[in-house]
């Protein structure tokens, strides 16, 4: 294989996921047949070449427990909005954090957030401290009925 099969061949395996192992770059070398510290060396020229944008961790909620989601809508006062959404951003049971443009008389809830917990009423139990906290109290905790799957973004080669 020349340099830019090498490259593609690591991109395809890795974009399909790491191993979860204790030396998950060992089994991809075994698969492309190069040794795990140019497997290392190739992902940091990706990288800082911009061609890998980042790696991160996907976690299955489901799969550690985490059962219960739910997105938390907030009647917020406008000149109050910014504030109260970097509050609540900041809390780390909150996973997103975003405006929305309300409908007048229909849809007045401006600021949504999303709450993961291993429970309905864990979830509940957050949504009331952050109201508390933020002191919002107006606000509707809607639960999600299932889980979509979760797809990567996949390099086209």
């Amino acid at each position: 294989m020349d340099k830019d099969e090498i490259d593609q061949t690591i991109l395809s395996i890795t974009q399909d996921g790491i191993p979860l192992e204790k030396e998950p770059f060992e089994e991809i070398a075994k698969q492309v047949g190069i040794s795990r510290e140019e497997i290392i060396t190739r992902l940091k020229r990706l990288r800082s070449i911009g061609i890998i944008k980042r790696l991160g961790v996907s976690v299955n909620q489901r799969k550690v427990g985490i059962v219960a989601n739910a997105v938390v809508a907030w009647k917020v006062p406008e000149e109050q909005l910014e504030h109260v959404g970097t509050l609540l951003s900041s809390y780390t049971e909150v996973t997103h954090c975003y405006g929305r443009v309300t409908i007048p008389g229909k849809w007045e809830h401006n600021l949504f957030t999303v709450v993961h917990g291993y429970s309905r009423e864990s979830v509940e139990a957050v949504a009331k401290k952050l109201s508390e906290a933020c002191g919002v109290s107006d606000y509707l905790v809607m639960f999600s009925n299932g889980q979509y799957k979760r797809t990567s973004v996949k390099h086209p080669f």
